[in-house]
């Protein structure tokens, strides 16, 4: 029988694995298409299967797993149409809240996106750049200050995790990406709403075509093996 001691021992295992595969999807380690078999997850992530099994049935709850007949549970395929889809919603929302963010952010909030890009320059590439930009992108998020826009974008970003690593990984895009970013913010701190929706708009544009480019890329390859 499980005692009241061992229940939330169990939800907290069970959410320390999700956050754990969570992570695996968006850093690429876990990559679209593959299974998700919880023996060999379990031994390698240092826990029973049941917290396994729990974090499987939350990802499949976000839309990042699916069960794919005679194969089991693996991390979810899009297709370039849904990839297409995913980037125009970005683009709608993200535009938005860049536009009320141009009404709404206080100076602080600005200055703190303009530290926030000073360090995603310094950064270059890798981890610590992805984890900026991830800030900084969340940090606009709030100064829109729509609490319904917010969870719309919780939405997408789930799902967007499923296209695996940042982009910033590439040295050209990641200066691209600051530079884009300064242009937002030239407009944001001259409070001209249309002109920072048009901003971010072209901001998730020049990531979209990088991120189809580099699909196509995969999949050519894939073909080649």
């Amino acid at each position: 029988m499980t005692t009241n001691d061992e229940a939330p021992a169990s939800a907290s295992q069970g959410n320390a694995t999700y956050q754990r595969l969570l992570d695996e999807i968006r850093e690429g380690r876990l990559m679209p298409g593959e299974r998700l078999r919880e023996t060999e997850l379990a031994e390698r992530l240092g826990v029973s299967r049941t917290p396994v099994r729990e974090a499987i049935r939350q990802l499949e709850a976000d839309g990042l797993v699916a069960h794919v007949p005679r194969i089991g549970a693996s991390v979810r395929k899009l297709d370039y149409a849904e990839v297409m889809e995913l980037y125009e919603m970005r683009a709608v929302l993200e535009g938005t809240a860049a536009r009320l963010a141009a009404r709404a952010a206080s100076d602080v909030e600005l200055q703190e996106l303009e530290t926030l890009n000073q360090q995603l320059a310094r950064a270059g590439t890798g981890p610590e750049a992805s984890r900026l930009n991830r800030i900084f992108h969340a940090t606009l998020l709030d100064a829109a200050k729509n609490r319904f826009l917010s969870r719309s974008m919780l939405s997408l970003q789930r799902a967007l995790l499923i296209l695996g690593p940042s982009q910033l990984n590439e040295s050209t895009r990641a200066d691209e990406a600051v530079e884009e970013h300064r242009r937002l913010l030239d407009v944001l701190v001259a409070r001209d709403g249309g002109g920072a929706e048009a901003a971010m708009r072209a901001h998730i544009e020049a990531s979209q075509r990088i991120r189809i480019r580099t699909l196509r890329e995969r999949d050519r390859r894939m073909d080649d093996i």
